[in-house]
C-alpha cells in the first residue's frame, strides 16, 4: 500500500503546462455540448482545437500515448468533415 502521504503529494503536484491541459479539456466540453445540440460543424472544429491542444501538451510533457490518441481523435474529425 501506497503512504499517506504519496496520494497527498500525487494529488497536488502540478506538471509544466497544466494551463495546456486545462484549455484543452474545457474545448473538447465545449465541442461535446456543441455536438449534443448538433451545431454542425461548428463542433468538429472546436473537438480538433480541443484534441491538438491535448496533443500538444503529451508532446510538451513526453507522454506518447496522449498524443497518439489525440492525433488519432483529430484526424477522425478531420475525415468526417470531407465524408459528412
Amino acid at each position: 500500500k501506497y503512504p499517506s502521504n504519496r496520494w497527498q503529494t500525487c494529488m497536488t503536484e502540478r506538471k509544466p503546462y497544466q494551463w495546456l491541459a486545462w484549455l484543452g479539456t474545457a474545448l473538447i466540453i465545449l465541442g461535446a455540448s456543441l455536438a449534443a445540440f448538433n451545431v454542425f460543424p461548428a463542433y468538429i472544429f472546436v473537438f480538433i482545437v480541443g484534441n491538438g491542444v491535448w496533443a500538444l501538451a503529451g508532446w510538451l510533457w513526453k507522454e506518447q500515448s496522449l498524443v497518439v490518441l489525440n492525433i488519432v481523435i483529430t484526424i477522425i474529425y478531420v475525415i468526417g468533415l470531407f465524408f459528412k
